[in-house]
């Protein structure tokens, strides 16, 4: 016959290991915080000529040694708006947005919600002056750069062709007006 003392130990022994159990499931980090963290500690190490994409589902892995790629596992608009607000207020940086051209042609009869989701990206990046390029022009402009600087891809479940945005960044603190009166300077 099992004693009570051998019962009372197994309930007590499985109560603590159920509490070990879901203490360490909540404080797993989840897939989110895992692009967040990768994007704040790669923002703080990124400067100039460094390229962040944020691109659709369909989007290729790169072979590229400078090409780093993260499955973020969200929303295309919502990992946009986190990257845009840490770069906002990060005090080295600042973007130069270019998107696909392709993307100001397709219809709503080609794919439902676009003019929904054209006005949602136009909201977040409006205020940093985007550039329509061809994909194929992006896609060369990110493949020099990564010869000589990293480039950061963050993968979204976005379905939505030709929907990604590429972050160029830039100086924030020294404009390309103040590198030509330098370099004017420095020719005299």
């Amino acid at each position: 016959m099992v004693s009570i003392k051998y019962f009372v130990f197994l309930a007590t022994l499985t109560f603590i290991l159920q509490s070990c159990t879901s203490n360490a499931s909540e404080s797993k980090p989840t897939k989110s915080m895992e692009w967040q963290t990768a994007l704040q500690s790669r923002l703080s190490a990124f400067g100039h000529r460094n390229w962040i994409l944020i691109v659709d589902k369909a989007f290729p892995a790169q072979t590229a040694d400078g090409i780093i790629t993260i499955d973020t596992g969200e929303d295309l608009l919502n990992v946009l708006s986190y990257a845009m607000e840490q770069i906002y207020s990060s005090s080295h940086v600042k973007p130069i947005v270019y998107t696909d051209k392709e993307l100001q042609f397709i219809t709503n009869g080609q794919v439902d919600g676009i003019d929904i989701y054209r006005s949602s990206l136009s909201e977040i990046i409006k205020k940093f002056d985007p550039q329509p390029l061809l994909h194929d022009s992006i896609f060369v402009k990110m493949d020099n750069a990564s010869k000589l600087f990293k480039v950061l891809v963050l993968k979204t479940n976005e379905k939505i062709p030709y929907s990604s945005v590429f972050l160029q960044l830039d100086c924030k603190y020294w404009s390309a007006e103040k590198e030509e009166l330098l370099r004017q300077k420095m020719q005299k």
